[in-house]
């Protein structure tokens, strides 16, 4: 872990630098003022998830190390082989826990801190929020351990997978023509954040976008349809950082609190975000059905 804290710390001011030059430039190039306040909330939940940073991952995720140690194989990375197995492995499994993330209350609670600034640019890639570490999303990527690949090498991986993404929270930069076929790009990323009903739940992937086309998330940014970023039902300033960590637990409290079965603390622990017993809540599925939409509909994407 120690390598993995040293890559972070290394790379850390580049990407902050990156950050406040593209501020800077988009608050002397647009008539809408860029929100330095959010920006400002950002560097602060990276700061608090910093100092949370202590708690080793042997208390947070101690699965991982059970795995090690009943690991099926031992791979090495000097093996090509080996490197693509562990690239391919966690886009697979990196898929899967992003979906979760965003269909699942449980997860949706803690990643819910990353979509809810107003605006998309680079600070809010690392807005992610303090406790996620510990919903036990870790257990998506445990079948890596288990397949011979230490609990570092994956850590690390994923690392690598998030940093990748940073660049992808960019409003500016346009479709980048046959790669969107294949990568994660800002405008299938754009997508992603956006709150409209049209866009909701859809484009998962980390690096590549070919299980989102496998699996039918993806979703392409249409012209029509300008994205539209931030939470569905932004309870809480997106400027505060402790509000935005804390709140969606307590919310979830409060509703586990008011459950009347079994089947009602299920829901509304490992439902739908926006779940409620009568139907009315605020789910992707019931935003689209009050603006009118079926699945996702198909639209003229925008010029590349």
């Amino acid at each position: 872990m120690e390598d993995l804290a040293i890559l972070y710390l290394t790379l850390l001011p580049l990407v902050l630098a990156a950050a406040v030059i593209e501020g800077v430039w988009l608050a002397r190039k647009r008539a809408e003022p860029y929100d330095w306040k959010s920006s400002a909330c950002s560097l602060a939940d990276l700061a608090g998830r910093r100092m949370l940073g202590f708690i080793p991952y042997a208390l947070a995720a101690p699965w991982l190390d059970w795995a090690w140690q009943h690991r099926l194989f031992t791979q090495s990375l000097d093996d090509v082989w080996s490197v693509l197995l562990l690239f391919l492995g966690l886009e697979f499994f990196y898929y899967w826990y992003h979906r979760a993330g965003h269909t699942v209350r449980w997860f949706w609670s803690a990643h819910s801190v990353h979509h809810s600034p107003n605006q998309l640019n680079l600070s809010a890639a690392y807005r992610l929020g303090w406790f996620g570490r510990f919903t036990g999303t870790s257990l998506f990527f445990t079948p890596l351990v288990l397949l011979g690949f230490t609990p570092t090498e994956v850590l690390t991986a994923l690392f690598l997978n998030l940093l990748y993404q940073f660049w992808l929270h960019a409003d500016w930069i346009p479709r980048l023509g046959w790669l969107e076929y294949v990568l994660n790009t800002p405008s299938s990323h754009r997508v992603h954040h956006a709150r409209n009903p049209e866009y909701l739940d859809a484009n998962f992937g980390g690096v590549l976008i070919v299980l989102d086309r496998l699996f039918g998330t993806y979703v392409a940014e249409r012209k029509e349809v300008p994205c539209d970023f931030g939470l569905v039902a932004p309870e809480v300033s997106s400027r505060n950082p402790v509000a935005l960590n804390v709140l969606p637990w307590v919310g979830l409290v409060k509703d586990l609190r008011s459950a009347r079965s079994f089947r009602e603390r299920w829901m509304y622990l490992f439902g739908p975000p926006g779940w409620r017993p009568d139907g009315a809540g605020l789910t992707s599925a019931e935003l689209r059905r009050r603006a009118g939409i079926g699945a996702a509909p198909e639209g003229e994407p925008v010029a590349a």
